[in-house]
């Protein structure tokens, strides 16, 4: 299983050396060489930042959709185009976010203009761009506010922040480019985004678990959300479940780099068995999201909607 793998991450890199050469090419732009050396490593450090799961979870989307047919090169490298749309993303600073997300507009006139989707796709990744910095944006504004009143992290807020800052990013946009590819028109797939969206909340709050309760050499990272004064699945439950005693403790010591500070808000998780509390949640999530997937008219869809859901159950 590694090497297909390792083989699609290699074609999916080529393809970015490839449109990068491009841009660094473009006669839109008469660039002088400080202007290309500076794009050409502030490409590189936004977009190859991520583990690119997102981007080429559009072509693994894209084959499943297309079983029984072998799709062709150019319709392959075209999906290809369409994954590292979606990595095209990452934003350092705003200028720098405002030249990347040019570039995706230049990207596509040039490999999708006259295609019967291209508006259909402009209009998926405008979509999807607004809900996610309308994510980001309520994320900043709700931490701040939480600094002064933590009673402002609740469920249903926390539930918001989510579905738009993480779920239509990294899950619907993926397998809507595959969708679009592969000539589907997405108001036909109105519950499978409903899916996608609850998947990728479980994603989050699945993350937000591994943040507070996961082993940091197998996650490969320190979690933080405490320090930060994250409004995370953990504290929202806390919240609701913790007396007026608990509550101080949670209060006082949330947010607070103290390593002593931390460890008395992960004491107080495990005393309101938010462990059980999660594995409770995963569980009944699992089963919803296998039933509503089964419901759904196409084998391969549901197909597609399974590796999803597979590569994400019981992440460790």
């Amino acid at each position: 299983m590694a090497a297909p793998a390792a083989s699609a991450s290699a074609a999916f890199r080529r393809v970015y050396d490839t449109l990068k050469d491009e841009l660094l090419r473009d006669p839109a732009f008469d660039f002088n060489d400080d202007a290309i050396r500076w794009l050409d490593g502030m490409l590189d450090y936004n977009v190859l930042g991520g583990n690119l799961n997102r981007g080429l979870a559009v072509i693994e989307s894209y084959k499943l959709l297309k079983a029984g047919s072998e799709p062709s090169e150019e319709e392959v490298f075209l999906a290809y185009i369409l994954g590292w749309g979606i990595e095209w993303v990452g934003l350092i600073a705003i200028n720098d976010g405002l030249v990347l997300r040019s570039q995706i507009s230049q990207i596509f006139r040039r490999y999708f203009f006259g295609k019967i989707y291209y508006v259909d796709l402009l209009d998926l990744f405008n979509e999807v761009e607004f809900k996610t910095t309308s994510g980001e944006l309520l994320d900043q504004i709700i931490t701040n506010e939480g600094r002064k009143d933590l009673n402002k992290y609740t469920v249903h807020i926390y539930r918001r922040i989510v579905e738009y800052k993480t779920a239509y990013y990294s899950f619907y946009l993926p397998v809507a480019c595959a969708l679009l590819l592969s000539g589907q028109s997405l108001d036909d797939y109105v519950q499978v985004k409903k899916i996608l969206v609850e998947m990728g909340v479980y994603f989050q709050i699945q993350d937000d678990y591994l943040d507070c309760f996961g082993d940091p050499d197998v996650i490969d990272k320190i979690g933080t959300d405490i320090e930060n004064f994250k409004c995370s699945w953990l504290f929202v439950q806390a919240l609701q479940r913790a007396d007026d005693k608990q509550k101080d403790v949670l209060f006082e010591n949330y947010g607070k780099p103290d390593p002593a500070c931390v460890a008395k808000v992960k004491a107080l998780y495990k005393e309101l068995a938010l462990e059980r509390v999660f594995s409770e949640y995963e569980r009944e999530s699992y089963e919803k999201l296998i039933s509503d997937i089964e419901a759904q008219p196409s084998e391969t869809v549901q197909a597609v909607l399974k590796s999803f859901l597979h590569r994400i159950y019981k992440r460790k």
